[in-house]
């Protein structure tokens, strides 16, 4: 059975500033809240802090979890409402179809593989530097993130196919009479080369966009990680496929937040089902 879990935290206590500043720590927590889970099993976790004021963390297990080390020490458990909330995701899952629609949410991290970095940081400096040196000359590729809105849009849109859903066009209301036509010699001149036929726009937006650095395992090599939040709509086309992508994630960096796609009525565009 699968769970999606959503957690309040308090962004005023001292462990819960530590959980939000480093994904490593985060991903800590998360994994203490699952005594059964199987081996090798992919734990999907996400935190929302567009309300800086009140930040949620979403989970999805494959295993029933409990999240009181949570509460207690980063949430509030003194207090009235509901402080981790767990669904069962099979209702959910039941609903997938051809044609249905869906808003969603995204963190992902949007990467590019490259032989020759642009600016390589000291640790790609030394393996291009042994590369050179070697007989082989044969240079295993960096895995760069996208830095800008364009390139993060695109990464996503070229991909929607293969996770089994599309992103259809943005529901705009049609130009006013004369405004369609308005597109005057000196506009088309200084349009940019490429994006001439960028065509119709689609019913998505960058909600959030990040850099995240931290040591792994306390004193190793250091992660980068570069996340972009995404929000939309959806039309599934591919129920298998887009079913998988919900239980396992899209994209890398999954073990630091990455990849949880939720779902939500188009009207209500609550995150939580």
């Amino acid at each position: 059975m699968t769970y999606l879990s959503r957690i309040r935290i308090n962004p005023l206590r001292a462990e819960s500033r530590r959980l939000l500043a480093n994904p490593r720590a985060m991903r800590g927590a998360v994994m203490g809240g699952i005594p059964d889970a199987p081996q090798g099993d992919r734990v999907l976790w996400r935190l929302d802090a567009d309300n800086p004021r009140r930040p949620h963390l979403f989970v999805l297990t494959s295993a029933k979890p409990d999240w009181t080390h949570i509460v207690e020490k980063a949430g509030w458990p003194d207090a009235d409402g509901e402080h981790a909330a767990v669904r069962d995701y099979a209702p959910l899952l039941d609903q997938i179809a051809v044609g249905r629609e869906f808003a969603f949410r995204l963190t992902a991290s949007p990467v590019q593989n490259t032989a020759a970095p642009m600016s390589p940081t000291p640790t790609q400096a030394a393996r291009l530097a042994a590369a050179a040196d070697s007989d082989s000359k044969r240079v295993r590729g960096f895995r760069l993130g996208h830095s800008t809105a364009s390139a993060q849009l695109n990464w996503f849109l070229t991909r929607t196919a293969r996770w089994g859903f599309d992103v259809p066009t943005a529901r705009t209301d049609a130009p006013a009479p004369g405004l369609a036509d308005s597109r005057t010699a000196d506009d088309a001149r200084n349009t940019e080369v490429g994006t001439e036929d960028a065509g119709p726009a689609r019913d998505i937006r960058i909600t959030a966009s990040r850099r995240h650095s931290f040591v792994k395992n306390g004193k190793g090599p250091r992660v980068t990680i570069q996340s972009a939040t995404f929000e939309g709509r959806l039309q599934v086309t591919d129920p298998a496929a887009f079913v998988t992508r919900l239980l396992e994630g899209i994209g890398p960096s999954k073990a630091y937040g990455c990849g949880l796609l939720t779902l939500a009525p188009l009207r209500s565009r609550t995150t939580l089902q």
